[in-house]
């Protein structure tokens, strides 16, 4: 029971999987800021385009 609890406590893969979940959250976030930037300053020039027209 003792090896157990040892190489339990020895054993980092659990812990490199939730950084990678953090590191694919802390991308997504960032896609999806860009994304909405980009289709605010879009939006607004399809506005000035359609207004010209």
């Amino acid at each position: 029971m003792l090896t157990i609890l040892k190489n339990l406590r020895n054993d980092e893969r659990g812990v490199t999987a939730i950084e990678y979940g953090l590191i694919a959250a802390f991308i997504a976030v960032i896609i999806i800021a860009g994304v909405k930037a980009i289709g605010t300053g879009l939006s607004s020039t399809f506005n000035t385009v359609s207004t010209s027209l």
